[in-house]
């Protein structure tokens, strides 16, 4: 398997997480590097409602190992900016901030609100305009923008289609590979042994054919959702063990 899988959550600032997942008593600037001591990457949150600074993206590089990965959930009022009125003037200031992370970062999460369908010229021209050495990941929330010409656009320009299982997924949700790697979001409110060894059964082609996957679980209260994360790597480590020739990833 020449793929990695990058699992985690959404957000890891709980101190409620403890002691299910954290450490009895582990709180402020202790809870990332307990955090990551456990999981590979996680998708922040907070940056959906501020900038990062720069100190606080130094002080999360210095608590994680080089091989730790974020992605970063794309700023409100910068995005909506960017995608219905001014991509050319919005994404140098809305991007600037994630090049601090450097290698560090896994991609940058772009998410479409379900108030807004499908416009391909609208589409395009931000795709255009967003910079080629930031990775981009689109979460498009109305269904209409699951077509093939948006995953041809998406293909032309190297951005990851997000896809995201919510509760009312009355199936699982299709894996379309758009560019060099998957990013899934897995948020049902709850997880049974049976579907993570199905989530890693489909996983698993696609680490074997050298793709990198980021899977990242929903909040909840107490720390279930990290514990979910760490089941869901340990079964696509067993998969990997027990499987060998897998097919590639398919579209």
């Amino acid at each position: 398997m020449s793929g990695r899988l990058y699992v985690g959550t959404s957000g890891f600032a709980y101190p409620d997480w403890a002691p299910l997942f954290y450490p009895p008593g582990t709180k402020g600037e202790a809870l990332l590097p307990a955090y990551a001591s456990r999981l590979s990457a996680c998708e922040l949150n907070n940056t959906f409602y501020r900038h990062p600074t720069p100190p606080r993206i130094a002080a999360w590089l210095a608590a994680t190992p080089d091989s730790f990965r974020f992605t970063v959930k794309a700023q409100r009022g910068g995005s909506t900016r960017a995608f219905s009125v001014d991509p050319e003037g919005t994404l140098p200031w809305l991007t600037a901030p994630y090049r601090l992370f450097a290698e560090r970062l896994g991609c940058v999460l772009f998410r479409v609100p379900d108030a807004v369908s499908r416009d391909d010229e609208r589409l395009r021209r931000f795709l255009g305009a967003w910079p080629s050495d930031v990775p981009l990941a689109m979460e498009f929330q109305h269904p209409s923008w699951v077509d093939d010409d948006v995953l041809s656009y998406l293909r032309e320009r190297g951005a990851v289609l997000c896809t995201t299982e919510l509760d009312e997924s009355t199936q699982p949700p299709a894996l379309h590979l758009t560019a060099a790697f998957l990013y899934l979001r897995l948020r049902r409110d709850g997880y049974q042994p049976a579907d993570l060894d199905a989530w890693a059964a489909r996983l698993s082609p696609f680490l074997h054919a050298g793709h990198d996957c980021y899977v990242f679980f929903r909040h909840d209260a107490i720390g279930r959702s990290p514990l979910l994360a760490l089941e869901l790597a340990h079964r696509v480590e067993r998969v990997a063990g027990r499987e060998e020739g897998l097919p590639r990833g398919q579209d």
